[in-house]
């Protein structure tokens, strides 16, 4: 069994607008900083796996990809924030079929750990239109994949972006085959993610929502994924967790106001992979999403990728050059009372 798998979109470039925050230096950065660390050449780049038309379907509306065919085909935008170019649509599925194939080979086996630098990111993709930036919900694809395909019956999404992750959330909402877990900044894009959001019809209490105020760092979210998200994973037994990473939680992100170190985001990785060895047979696999400051995407993914292979690592951006606040311990607090933890 390899340690850890890499899926790598090649051929990501074509996708890019000028002055976009959304741009390919973006995986670019990540790449050097995995080969710099000794942590690239010696494991595994899968291929993009197929999607199946039924796993596409029933994650995507329909005329929603029809009309995502034809944007891309012309280069138009999907809303003001989210482009596209004649190449994007072969780029997204390329993306989708990356996160498909690394859950894959950790769910059959073949790898310990996976890791898809998916381009362009997915979890604000509902499932009738792409927004904020994304354009197929990767990590949702990848999910219904392992239902639909290899008879996994409970899987958990932790999202750790900055920004909710409305699309996977809705997709999932009235389900109980996926637990969604998100841990965001409010008030912020998508403006979603409430308390007390928690699912909807036989989904009701199979989404988790932490909504962080501005300002809150690494204490906060320790005490976050020690206090809410391990004892919510023990509560319902996912047979695999799958994360939505994004380093925009990073205290140098520019689109962000938390204050979030690549230390601790390794940390949080390893609490979930230390979870996932002890309670689902070591079944986890972590999936691009936002990130805008080449330095902290550097950072954060090496940290996450020693996370993933259990290797000694120094953050050299250090903590956050301002002092946490304590606004998030109100939410912590009505968060185990809603929750009753």
């Amino acid at each position: 069994m390899q340690p850890l798998v890499y899926f790598y979109p090649e051929g990501h470039e074509a996708h890019r607008q000028a002055g976009h925050p959304e741009r390919p230096e973006r995986v670019e950065a990540i790449k050097a900083a995995l080969r710099q660390a000794g942590w690239w050449e010696d494991f595994p780049k899968l291929a993009a796996a197929p999607i199946s038309p039924e796993v596409l379907q029933t994650v995507h509306h329909p005329a929603y990809l029809s009309m995502l065919r034809q944007t891309c085909q012309r280069g138009g935008q999907i809303d003001g924030d989210t482009y596209t170019t004649p190449a994007s649509w072969q780029i997204a599925q390329q993306s989708a079929g990356g996160a498909i194939a690394a859950a894959l080979a950790v769910w059959r086996g073949e790898a310990q750990r996976g890791m898809a630098l998916c381009r362009p990111p997915g979890h604000h993709a509902i499932h009738g239109q792409g927004m904020g930036f994304c354009l197929l919900n990767n990590i949702a694809l990848a999910a219904e994949t392992l239902i639909q395909n290899e008879a996994a019956q409970k899987l958990a999404i932790v999202d750790l972006d900055l920004h909710h992750g409305n699309g996977s959330e809705e997709i999932f909402w009235q389900r109980q085959d996926v637990f969604f877990l998100s841990v965001h900044q409010s008030p912020l894009y998508p403006f979603s993610g409430r308390l007390d959001e928690t699912g909807g019809g036989r989904g009701e209490g199979y989404s988790a929502n932490f909504p962080m105020p501005p300002g809150s760092g690494d204490e906060a979210y320790s005490k976050v994924m020690d206090e809410l998200i391990l004892p919510l994973l023990e509560r319902y037994k996912p047979q695999m967790i799958l994360v939505s990473y994004g380093f925009d939680t990073h205290w140098r992100d520019p689109l962000g106001s938390l204050l979030l170190s690549a230390r601790a985001y390794g940390q949080l990785i390893s609490r979930l992979t230390a979870w996932a060895d002890a309670h689902a047979g070591g079944r986890i696999s972590v999936f691009l999403e936002g990130g805008y400051d080449l330095e902290a995407a550097a950072a954060c993914s090496q940290a996450v990728a020693a996370a993933l292979l259990g290797r000694p690592w120094d953050d050299p951006l250090g903590p956050a050059p301002e002092s946490e606040g304590t606004l998030w311990r109100k939410m912590v607090a009505r968060a185990r009372s809603l929750w009753n933890i």
